[in-house]
């Protein structure tokens, strides 16, 4: 035993050159893939953990396809749906800075209701709230703190309401790096104030959210909901999940097709290789023959030696995959997934790499190669001695 592993050193050392070269190109191959899929894992599991803490249900008033104020007074109406835990509207939209066609969502809040407060704490690392509502006070994203730097707004930033006002607020705090792949682009302030900037009108809200506890009872409110008003959307947080799910595995398969292509392409490269198999390795076959190894040794020794150079590279892909997602945030590439039509976006991917994936990468390219390096070895070692040594 421990002549051939003497031996498979030798081999190694003595081919390293061939063995290098396919090191090199696995490695890349395989930290291309790892990395999508490290990436798209991650950016789902921050969104669903955000969608989660979400309601159930959100509701829209719209015409010709236009989405209006809703009236408050519908929220009095829905509490009294049975199976309705929680009623309440939402006061946010859109900010759009003219001279760089840059918008930045606000999204006002009721710094008085407790539940709120605390899930504002979890975003932010320090927040006073009775030092915040003291004055005019905003907490922003990392894309927005990055835009107001660029312009130096270092310390407030003056909106313009509607009536062509001007509303002076100040940069409170900034929201924590994790958050950022949801909160990248968003003005976080008092839901008075975001009223007064956005120009809703005292009487409606942006939209309405309710919660459902019981499973069972959200389709009987889905339906009661719809027939409650004709003018008006009802959406599910399910197909919120399912609209973001879709998209990411959209975006993920062109890339799992476009590494297939790759993949099968550098097999067959890597086939052809093999099956044209030097006369030098040939006799060494020949001479493992002559010396006493069975063919199946003969296979099972090329498999091994083959499949160290493999294993190597899959784990040092492995490594390069979480050190460009995960420590380098993905540059390049998270632009593909998140786009960059708005605010730049600052992101930190927070690191969510299962055992599932692994495997899975390690069997999507791994179990092809060793397929591939098999038939031409076997063929080779099959062959009669006497012709090659002649």
């Amino acid at each position: 035993m421990l002549n051939r592993f003497n031996f498979l050193l030798i081999i190694l050392l003595t081919y390293r050159k061939k063995h290098i070269s396919i090191f090199i190109i696995s490695s890349l191959l395989i930290a291309l893939v790892s990395a999508v899929v490290f990436l798209t894992s991650s950016i789902k599991k921050d969104i669903y953990t955000t969608l989660d803490a979400q309601a159930d249900f959100t509701l829209q008033r719209y015409r010709a396809g236009k989405v209006l104020d809703t009236p408050q007074e519908w929220i009095d109406e829905f509490l009294e749906f049975s199976g309705v835990s929680k009623v309440e509207g939402r006061i946010y939209g859109m900010h759009f800075y003219e001279p760089s066609e840059i918008y930045f969502m606000i999204v006002g809040i009721d710094f008085y209701d407790s539940e709120i407060v605390e899930n504002i704490k979890s975003l932010v690392d320090s927040i006073d709230i009775d030092k915040f509502l003291e004055r005019k006070n905003m907490i922003i994203g990392a894309g927005v703190k990055s835009f107001l730097d660029e312009y130096h707004y270092f310390d407030y930033y003056i909106f313009r309401p509607p009536d062509r006002g001007k509303e002076k607020v100040y940069i409170y705090d900034e929201f924590d790096n994790s958050s950022n792949i949801v909160s990248n682009d968003i003005v976080m302030m008092d839901i008075a104030l975001a009223r007064k900037i956005l120009g809703v009108k005292e009487g409606y809200v942006t939209d309405i959210i309710l919660n459902v506890p019981n499973p069972n009872e959200r389709e009987m409110v889905f339906n009661k909901l719809k027939m409650s008003h004709f003018n008006m959307r009802v959406i599910q947080k399910k197909d919120i999940k399912k609209h973001y799910e879709n998209l990411y595995n959209y975006k993920g398969g062109i890339f799992l097709v476009l590494y297939i292509i790759v993949l099968t392409t550098f097999l067959l490269i890597l086939y052809q290789r093999y099956s044209m198999i030097k006369s030098v390795d040939t006799k060494e076959v020949a001479i493992l023959r002559l010396s006493g190894w069975q063919i199946g040794e003969i296979v099972q020794f090329k498999m091994i030696e083959n499949f160290i150079v493999i294993v190597t590279a899959y784990i040092v892909g492995i490594f390069l995959a979480y050190f460009f997602v995960y420590d380098l945030d993905a540059p390049l590439l998270k632009q593909i997934f998140l786009g960059y039509d708005n605010l730049k976006t600052e992101v930190t991917f927070s690191p969510n790499v299962s055992f599932k994936e692994l495997v899975t990468i390690f069997f999507i390219f791994v179990v092809p190669f060793m397929i591939t390096i098999l038939v031409p070895v076997w063929r080779v070692s099959v062959k009669d001695v006497s012709e090659v040594i002649g």
